[in-house]
């Protein structure tokens, strides 16, 4: 995993939450976490990794708040952990 992949990681786990986070960086941040991304109806996208599903609003620029907490918790699912990628 690449820096920039690092540093949206922990950009994603952030107190607060950042509201400045793209969706293009998140989604190769997981693909590169081994995610599986298929193009869903109504501008969504079907992330699949490790077993668990999420649908996202595939965002023209900054992710909401809302998504952004919501990625989180996914990742949290999933057991994803940015003390395992260090800056």
């Amino acid at each position: 995993m690449n820096h920039r992949h690092r540093k949206v990681l922990h950009a994603l786990f952030a107190h607060p939450v950042s509201g400045n986070i793209h969706f293009r960086d998140v989604e190769h941040l997981l693909t590169e976490l081994g995610a599986a991304l298929e193009n869903r109806s109504g501008a969504r996208v079907g992330v699949t990794l490790d077993g668990h599903t999420i649908a996202i609003h595939h965002a023209q620029k900054s992710l909401p708040l809302e998504e952004v907490q919501q990625i989180r918790k996914f990742l949290e699912t999933c057991k994803v952990d940015p003390a395992d990628y260090p800056l």
